[in-house]
């Protein structure tokens, strides 16, 4: 089970009004529970990947409240934060070279890093436009849920 996987059934979990999910595979196992505050965490896993369902959209007819920005070094900047636990990695092997440097410029579907969570390889996105200015984590360090990985000046 992929990332893409896990989004779709929490995304289901929203639209449907699920508290509870589980599912088990062969030697994967994922269970997820919706919390008060109507986010999604694993329940008692060991190796669990946590995560934050986005807020639900606004009824029709009513105006959507403007987001809140994102928590960054400077207002211009966004930060590009991990979408899971895992171990970052800058480059798809050793011998390959980093996704993105310093100064880089991203486009939205721009591979800047993976996270291997599960001994799964997962890409993350840009998912804005802008060039790299911090790159925030170590090589092959772990990271955490909603950590700022690299700071992008948008353009």
């Amino acid at each position: 089970m992929d990332l893409k996987d896990i989004k779709a059934i929490i995304d289901l979990m929203r639209k449907n009004a699920i508290s509870e999910f589980e599912m088990e595979r062969q030697d994967f196992k994922i269970k997820l529970k919706r919390g008060a505050s109507g986010g999604i965490a694993p329940v008692d896993e060991p190796n669990a990947v946590p995560y934050a369902l986005p807020p639900a959209a606004p009824a029709p007819g009513l105006p959507a409240a403007a987001p809140a920005p994102a928590a960054a070094a400077s207002p211009s900047l966004l930060e590009i934060k991990s979408p899971m636990i895992g171990t970052f990695y800058r480059a798809p092997s050793p011998e390959s070279p980093n996704y993105v440097e310093i100064g880089a410029e991203v486009m939205p579907e721009t591979v800047v890093c993976l996270i291997e969570a599960m001994k799964v390889m997962n890409e993350i996105k840009a998912e804005a436009k802008g060039v790299v200015t911090h790159i925030l984590v170590e090589n092959a360090k772990p990271v955490e849920f909603g950590q700022p990985m690299f700071r992008i000046r948008p353009n």
